[in-house]
């Protein structure tokens, strides 16, 4: 490890922050590792304990480390960041980050249409939708539930398929040649529900990052309402701004 400098205008715990996050970023502490406790960096570096508190809850709130009670800090598992502006499937996104992703489908069914669907997707209430609400993993490891309401009539039969092991946007084109080309959504931060903390594995009320998306085809049809939650604490979203 590299030395703190005292006579450095950075402040002691920032510094130490920059030591311990370049140790992370190298891979000397892997993920779900745990660090040196904090009475072992007062003793290392010769700081205060509330300085290296300081740093733990710098990356602590980075979401680089967590706390585990009684136990110590341990290293997070790594975050993804996600562009807004990209439409890809999540099967594509974790093989690009090689990991193995994995389905977990909750239910498959045909429901009707209510009013808080029906303008999103503009259709007539009542009108038959494929609602699938799947689980997703990367390498047997939660990251997200999502809810697939379909205008069925498009995509007669689109559940009469296995998707543990396919990808619904594929199948959509494959089959029905229907082609998601674009999409608009909203983002916006929620507490986890009971329900959706058990399914991902965190805590209830953890934060979640909550997408309404509306999928549409090349001929501007709205076919796909989906409802995402990703974990809050691994995933991050960027896009490209321009004046």
């Amino acid at each position: 490890m590299k030395n703190l400098s005292r006579s450095s205008k950075i402040p002691l715990y920032h510094q130490l922050y920059e030591i311990i996050l370049d140790q992370i970023k190298d891979g000397v502490w892997q993920s779900e590792e745990m660090l040196p406790t904090e009475i072992e960096l007062v003793n290392r570096y010769q700081l205060s304990r509330a300085t290296v508190r300081q740093a733990f809850d710098v990356l602590v709130n980075e979401g680089w480390i967590y706390r585990r009670q009684g136990q110590g800090t341990f290293v997070s598992k790594p975050v993804f960041e996600q562009n807004l502006n990209r439409i890809v499937s999540f099967w594509d996104d974790m093989h690009q980050r090689g990991l193995k992703p994995g389905t977990e489908v909750l239910s498959s069914e045909i429901i009707l249409a209510t009013e808080d669907v029906v303008e999103n997707l503009e259709i007539e209430k009542d009108q038959e939708l494929a609602s699938l609400v799947r689980l997703r993993l990367a390498d047997d490891d939660p990251l997200s539930v999502e809810h697939s309401l379909l205008v069925h009539k498009y995509c007669i039969g689109i559940l009469d398929q296995d998707y543990a092991n396919r990808s619904l946007r594929k199948m959509l084109a494959d089959e029905f040649n229907l082609h998601i080309t674009n999409a608009k959504q909203k983002v916006r931060a929620v507490p986890a529900t009971k329900y959706l903390a058990e399914l991902l594995k965190i805590d209830e009320a953890a934060p979640l990052l909550h997408i309404d998306r509306i999928s549409y085809t090349e001929d501007g049809i709205p076919i796909e309402y989906l409802r995402i939650n990703l974990r809050g604490d691994r995933y991050t979203f960027h896009s490209l701004l321009r004046d």
